[in-house]
């Protein structure tokens, strides 16, 4: 289950049911992928044919929403 947690343009935010414990979260274009850390510092962590451009514009979104992608996280995580 993957859950979309938001959605800005073509990006779709969410997160992989059941991956692993440190809080993250995934990014879907049209183009390809990328995944943040949320914790203990915004960073990205891997991503799939993105250009750099790209991920700075993704890594913008997150850091605005990052509050609201922390507290999703948790709601989805703790049930």
């Amino acid at each position: 289950m993957s859950p979309t947690i938001y959605r800005q343009g073509e990006y779709r935010f969410f997160f992989n049911s059941r991956e692993e414990i440190r809080m993250h979260v995934h990014v879907q274009t049209v183009d390809g992928e990328a995944k943040f850390w949320l914790e203990p510092l915004i960073a990205l962590a891997d991503y799939y044919r993105l250009d750099s451009r790209e991920l700075n514009k993704i890594e913008v979104i997150v850091r605005e929403h990052a509050d609201e992608f922390v507290a999703k996280w948790k709601s989805h995580f703790s049930q």
